[in-house]
């Protein structure tokens, strides 16, 4: 971990007292700032508000919203909803799966993508449902898919060359 991430750290948890009922808050902050909760945040927070690492990592891990492990570039989520799994979206789950080589829940080697799948993303009238940076994609096909997929390289490639030119 770098010295600024660390430092970055220290600075959140000195916004809080070291008590154990702002574990969460502590935990909000850390990954809105960086992404993810790392072992030494979490290790740093436990040591600040006395709570035992085991429960930490209970918290962390009951609420889907926290994340152990660093998001790529591109987070895909696909939606696995009643309405979304009846019209394919496991199909696009599998389809993205041997596109990007990772399985659902996890980063790709090169941390350009995470593909993670949500029970419900109260999108059901124009499902299925993919969301590609926040971005929703509604009545979402292979083919459909395959094409945003190209867009979104062609972005990366445009982009990785701007930089190379500044």
């Amino acid at each position: 971990m770098s010295v600024c991430a660390t430092a970055e750290i220290e600075d959140i948890i000195d916004r809080y007292p070291g008590r154990p009922e702002y574990l969460i808050f502590l935990l909000q902050d850390i990954q809105s700032s960086f992404g993810y909760i790392s072992q030494e945040s979490m290790r740093r927070v436990c040591d600040r508000t006395g709570v035992p690492l085991t429960r930490a990592y209970s918290v962390a891990t009951f609420y889907q919203s926290f994340r152990l492990d660093p998001k790529g570039e591109h987070e895909i989520k696909v939606c696995l909803g009643t309405a979304c799994h009846l019209k394919g979206g496991q199909r696009l789950v599998e389809d993205l799966e041997r596109r990007l080589g990772v399985a659902a829940g996890e980063t790709s080697g090169d941390m350009r993508f995470t593909l993670d799948t949500v029970n419900c993303l109260g999108a059901c009238a124009i499902s299925p449902v993919v969301v590609m940076d926040e971005e929703y994609y509604p009545n979402m096909t292979a083919r459909k898919l395959e094409k945003q997929l190209k867009a979104l390289n062609a972005a990366d490639a445009a982009q990785a060359k701007e930089a190379g030119n500044a």
